[in-house]
């Protein structure tokens, strides 16, 4: 854990930390938000100690057998003094301080942080789930291979895909897993393709994982209407085109109603299309991107299927292909023999041109329990529900805002209606109250909110995208939209306020440049 360093923060405005203009601000602190953070070194006392160990009832061996002097302490390490309750009060502590979902509500546009039911941790939990160890045998693994297997049927159905590969272990690593796929598909006929279309709407991991796969980002541009500006595409689409990368709905929170158009013209070049699943959760069992012509998908189990996510981990981005890309996938899959068992293949199909492992195991077991779980709790109707339910949520909110008067300051940026997330323009309320985004995020905090991704996509000015799932209910979004109108009113009457938000954090506002220029990353020792 750091150090706050003190010149990265603002000074605070009130004597508890709080605008000395809204006391109102002082409920949403409680006594741990107020409290000064201290690190496990500033507490304690010297010779304190969480646990005394016993005589030692065995022949003391000779430090030089166990470790060469080389590799000894010449002193013992500096470490924390303390005792088992302060350790305990310590980090469930530091966990208060934390917002996450069970916390509040959590809006993150394109993240789809959604509710993840008990009941599918306590699948995960088993011991023949939790304790199965990675090198075990695959004969004395047969239930665990079993589910991966189902796992892969389930997502190809949804996908409309007949090939899978759970191998990746983020939506990052599909992501990348797509390109190389798509890169060994080309090669494979003689051809050197070395550029990727990526809209200028796409993630920030699509044209990361383009480079990294050792190819040419080609940015395409955004119509009027949110889609995909077909002349643009029609202009840049040639015999050097290895690949589409597009997400529908993409990230502006739109279907893409030239889908069809825009795979006919991809194919005709001879490219693949790829399906950035972050959005799946709009249309899971409503639509299939390899009925829309994809011939690459990746999904997000941490987000679509409700695999706890954040922090960097752990997540799982599985891969589901057509028939021609089928030769390249990672290996081994987890394949059924005749008799019946299950086991994890290495060379399925002879000639395999496999791109090879893409990681040590085959995935990250736990999100594979507990998105099998949830595909089957719901099953095919009450996937089709959870997309409904979604889009239904992110209009209704919309339309909430709305009628708030938000949309003056805030319009939506393209369209009239959405899918499952919308992107609100933050240019008008800059101008016209002085606020930024960012001032009305940090704002949001002090009403127990956490923000929507800002400034994202980078087409919008000022970008609010917002992403209110299918698991929140109808109160939450009525408090959600009536915090943004209360702090737009605030900000009519006195920006400042909301410039100098929050005030009921552990940490206020950061100056962003100092911390990235200085950044404190180690625990100063006395």
């Amino acid at each position: 854990m750091s150090a706050i360093d003190e010149n990265h923060l603002h000074a605070d405005p009130g004597i508890d930390g709080h605008h000395p203009h809204h006391p109102a601000t002082a409920a949403a602190a409680g006594p741990m938000q107020r409290e000064r953070a201290r690190t496990i070194f500033q507490k304690g006392s010297p010779g304190r100690r969480a646990f005394v160990c016993p005589p030692l009832d065995v022949p003391m061996p000779d430090a030089e057998e166990l470790l060469p002097k080389r590799f000894r302490r010449e002193q013992p390490p500096r470490l924390p003094e303390v005792s088992e309750p302060e350790i305990v009060r310590h980090y469930v502590g530091i966990s208060k301080r934390n917002f996450d979902l069970d916390s509040g509500f959590y809006p993150l546009g394109s993240c789809t942080m959604k509710h993840n039911p008990r009941l599918h941790e306590r699948a995960a939990a088993l011991p023949g789930h939790a304790r199965l160890h990675p090198l075990q045998d695959p004969e004395r693994a047969q239930g665990a291979l079993e589910l991966m297997f189902n796992l892969q049927g389930a997502l190809a159905e949804i996908s409309g895909l007949p090939h899978v590969s759970l191998q990746p272990s983020a939506g990052s690593h599909g992501e990348l897993a797509g390109v190389l796929l798509t890169r060994a598909y080309h090669e494979d006929r003689g051809e050197t393709r070395h550029k990727v279309l990526t809209p200028d709407t796409a993630h920030g991991t699509n044209p990361a994982t383009v480079t990294m796969a050792g190819l040419e980002v080609v940015k395409l541009a955004t119509n009027p209407d949110g889609g995909i500006d077909l002349d643009d595409l029609r202009a840049k689409a040639d015999s050097d085109v290895a690949c589409l990368m597009l997400t529908n709905p993409n990230t502006l929170g739109l279907f893409d109603p030239n889908i069809e158009e825009i795979a006919a013209i991809v194919h005709g070049v001879g490219a693949t299309l790829y399906y950035d699943g972050a959005n799946l959760n709009a249309v899971m069992g409503l639509s299939r991107p390899g009925d829309m012509g994809f011939d690459i998908v990746h999904f997000n189990l941490h987000k679509s299927f409700t695999q706890p996510h954040g922090g960097g981990g752990p997540g799982s981005g599985p891969i589901a292909v057509s028939e021609r890309i089928a030769p390249f996938l990672p290996r081994p899959v987890v394949a059924r023999d005749g008799d019946g068992s299950f086991a994890l293949d290495f060379d399925r199909e002879p000639g395999s041109k496999s791109i090879g492992r893409l990681r040590g195991f085959h995935g990250n077991y736990g999100c594979f329990v507990r998105s099998y779980a949830y595909i089957c709790s719901l099953g095919a109707d009450g996937l089709k529900d959870a997309s409904e339910v979604a889009v239904l949520n992110a209009n209704y909110l919309l339309a909430r805002l709305r009628e708030k008067g938000v949309a003056e300051h805030l319009p939506l940026a393209y369209g009239e209606l959405c899918m499952h997330e919308f992107v609100l323009s933050g240019g008008p309320m800059k101008r016209a109250l002085k606020i930024k985004t960012l001032d009305l995020a940090k704002r949001l905090l002090d009403f127990g909110f956490h923000p929507p991704t800002v400034y994202f996509p980078l087409l919008v000015d000022e970008a609010l995208m917002i992403e209110p799932t299918e698991t929140e209910t109808k109160e939450t979004l009525d408090a959600f939209a009536d915090a943004i109108a209360q702090i737009l009113a605030e900000a009519a009457a006195d920006p400042e306020i909301a410039l100098g938000a929050p005030y009921s954090t552990p940490v206020r506002r950061l100056d962003e440049v100092a911390a990235a220029k200085r950044p404190v990353i180690r625990q100063a020792l006395d």
